[in-house]
């Protein structure tokens, strides 16, 4: 269970192929306190790691993870939110987020809010998948790449997040470009109530 409050960006340090796997190495500053089996959100996807050496940690992404994630497409060098799961006896600065990534968006815009910046994502026009929960809504609660982020004048298929100076210095929002794809994972809230009604 996570918040969506990133720590830090890890960067990727290798990338190893192992049939439908990929493995992915990584640093951080925090990678001492570290064990193997332990839970990190990487762009918001709960991996775990598999291995620490060399001030590197490892954790492997399966097929299953990379088909519905950007993780497939990190290359070397590249920035990744990361935090550590939620301690039970803190305070949930952000919303509930279980680190199981629903889909992916793509980012269509990007507006100057004299001072912060409004990012506009755009994600697949499914009815099913809305009639599932899979949907924002209105000063709801959306994660994109791992960061916990109120919902801004959404539609069907798109919403917009306003990134202030501190997320965009602190995340990898400051990599996001118009194009770029990024993880989202809609509010379990939601899903719940959508699926009540269906029963």
């Amino acid at each position: 269970m996570f918040s969506g409050i990133i720590e830090e960006f890890a960067t990727v340090v290798a990338i190893k192929k192992d049939r439908d796997n990929i493995d992915l190495t990584l640093t951080c500053s925090f990678v001492g306190e570290l064990s193997i089996d332990q839970s990190v959100a990487h762009n918001g996807v709960c991996l775990t790691v598999v291995s620490i050496e060399n001030g590197n940690y490892t954790v492997t992404a399966m097929k299953e993870t990379l088909d519905r994630t950007n993780l497939g497409l990190l290359q070397v060098g590249d920035k990744v939110n990361i935090e550590r799961s939620m301690l039970m006896n803190g305070r949930l600065d952000g919303h509930i987020v279980q680190g199981h990534v629903d889909e992916t968006a793509r980012c269509i815009a990007m507006d100057d809010a004299n001072g912060s910046t409004y990012f506009t994502f755009e994600y697949k026009d499914d009815a099913e998948m809305a009639r599932k929960g899979y949907f924002t809504v209105d000063k709801g609660s959306v994660t994109v790449n791992g960061v916990s982020l109120t919902v801004c004048n959404p539609t069907r298929n798109t919403f917009q997040v306003a990134i202030i100076p501190y997320t965009m210095e602190h995340t990898n929002f400051q990599d996001i470009r118009i194009g770029s794809v990024v993880n989202l994972e809609f509010d379990i809230l939601g899903k719940y109530i959508a699926r009540l009604q269906q029963l």
